[in-house]
Parts: structure tokens; sequence; C-alpha cells
């Protein structure tokens, strides 16, 4: 028989509640928590807003560097109590597990898994914190600014948005490649810093155009994009809409996204525009496979299958936690 573990553990409670009751927000929406009565719009970066048309790119294939997409997942195991060895009241948390994944996409080859990256983290504002190491994994205690749903949601995500930045970067040093095209699915921040890459946003929680934009965009046919126009919420982007095919007729229908840097040229940001225009349309999804279809990606709907399969079973999990914070 093995030596019993010393390693230390974590003073912890395990919630009996559902551990994804309010802790749901996606990414996008987290994106969009303040796009309200802050949001400031430049619509004259690529055309002056009264001379806005849907633009239809030039044809183009893959960059020769290929096209790489990033995703990531994530999933609260267990929603947590951590103690004060003080004598203070117990501090929320949540047990939960992401990861992130690479598909490569070349000219004349097929759509490979190029990374993968799984973590697993207990999420706090509790200083007492320490690392819950159980049979199943160990869930490395990191702080959260707060213990509301929306603050410990919002730590999992950024956590799940910087191992996509390092597994992206890694990568791409590694590749040597400086002539690709990178994808994120999601909004591009915290990501605004990487080259070549843009933030694909697949789901609508604001509606940032109004007026004679909103007609373009309403106007647009699958493979034509909006003008690109420059958003500042509590963070800037340059960002553009775009259409992919799709049977219905519906104004929002097959409508999706993007978004780049905010401090590229006008030329680079139209160009990646376009670069996106004229590739993303062929990665649309197919609804007898995917409800999400169009929007949802053929390489992100495969990457996220992968991913969740890579997380483990979650009743597993859970037991494990228990087992820890039983003694």
């Amino acid at each position: 028989m093995g030596r019993p573990s010393t390693a230390p553990r974590a003073a912890i409670t395990v919630d009996p509640w559902d551990p994804g009751y309010a802790t749901s927000l996606t990414a996008e929406a987290l994106g969009e928590l303040d796009a309200g009565s802050r949001r400031q719009l430049d619509l004259g970066v690529e055309l002056p807003a009264d001379r806005w048309r849907p633009i239809t790119p030039a044809a183009a294939g893959l960059p020769p560097g290929g096209l790489i997409v990033a995703d990531g997942v994530r999933r609260v195991e267990a929603r947590v109590w951590v103690d004060d060895p003080d004598g203070g009241m117990p501090a929320p948390g949540i047990a939960a597990s992401c990861a992130a994944g690479l598909v490569r996409c070349r000219p004349g080859r097929p759509a490979e898994l190029a990374e993968v990256d799984v973590r697993r983290s207990l999420f706090t504002p509790s200083p007492h914190a320490a690392d819950v190491v159980t049979w199943a994994g160990t869930y490395q205690a990191e702080k959260a600014q707060g213990g509301t749903a929306e603050q410990l949601s919002l730590a999992l995500q950024r956590r799940l948005t910087d191992v996509e930045v390092g597994l992206a970067t890694r990568y791409r040093t590694e590749s040597g490649h400086d002539d690709d095209l990178l994808i994120v699915d999601g909004p591009l921040r915290g990501r605004a810093h990487l080259p070549r890459t843009v933030g694909y946003v697949k789901t609508h929680h604001a509606a940032y155009l109004t007026g004679a934009q909103a007609s373009v965009l309403g106007a647009l046919r699958p493979g034509q994009r909006t003008p690109v126009f420059l958003m500042t919420t509590s963070w800037a982007r340059h960002s553009w809409y775009l259409r992919l095919p799709t049977p219905s007729d519906a104004p929002w229908a097959g409508v999706a996204r993007c978004e780049a840097a905010p401090d590229l040229p006008r030329k680079a940001v139209a160009e990646l525009a376009d670069q996106s225009a004229a590739i993303i349309p062929a990665l649309a999804g197919v609804d007898y496979k995917d409800p999400r279809a169009p929007q949802n990606l053929v390489p992100i709907g495969g990457l996220e299958k992968v991913l969740r399969h890579r997380l483990g079973d979650a009743g597993l999990l859970y037991r494990a936690l228990r087992t820890v914070a039983q003694g």
C-alpha cells in the first residue's frame, strides 16, 4: 500500500445546490455587460457613415500559414464555501474546470486538432483558500474580486482567456508562421494584443447599429459584411458584421460580429475584415448537425465536443470534491 497523502487540504464545504445555478454567463454576455449607456461608436473608420453599404470581399483562400481556430469551454463542478480559520464567515467560491484548444486548417489538408490545455481552479475572494487536492485532480486556488455569481463567473472566464492566449502564443511561436490567421470564439477582450487575430461573436446580446447603418446590416447577403467601425464600451475594438449562408431570410439570420484590435491602421483592419468575410462563411455550421448553425462554425463545434470530453466526468469530480470536504 502507498503512503497516505500529506498534501494540505483546503477547509471547504461543498454546497448541495446545482453548481450551474446563477453561473451560466457566457463569454459573449460577459463581454457585453457594459454595452448600454457607455457605448460609443465611430462609424467612419472605413467609409463615411452616410455612405455605408454592404461590402463584398474579393475571393480569397486560406492564408499561406493556414487558419487557427481557438475556443474554450468551462464548467462549474461545485459551489463551495471556504472556511475562515479566524472564526469569520465562510466565503463563497466555485470549483471549476476549463479547457482551451486549437484547430489548425491548412490549404489542401484536413483540419487537425493542434493543442489542448485543461485547468482546474478554486475561485473565491477568501484570502485563506488553498489548493484543493483530490484523487480526480487538483483545483488551484485563485483569487476572485468578489463572491457574487457574476464575479466568480468572470474570474473563471478570465482564467479561460489566459489559457487560450497562452496556448495560441506558444503554438504560434513553435510553428514559426507569421502569415496565419487566428480566429478566437467570442469577444476579443483580453486577446486584442495577439497579432492577426479576429474575435468571432456568434450570439448577440446588444444591438450596436441603428438607423441607416442597421438597414445596411439587414441588407447583407451571405458572404457580405458591413464597413468597419470602432466601438468603445469599457474597452475599445474595431468591429464589423458579416452574414453566413442560411436558408432563412430573418433580419438577423446567419449574422455574426467580428472584432479586431483598436490600434490597427485603417487599411490593415479593412484587409482583416475582408479576409474574415471571405473565409468564415465557408466554415458555417449546418443545421442537421448543430442547432446553433450557421453561426457556430464547423471547427468550433468539433473542438467544443473534444474539449467537453477532456473536462472529464462532472459527477466524478463532484464526488471527489465532496470526499475532500468531508475529510
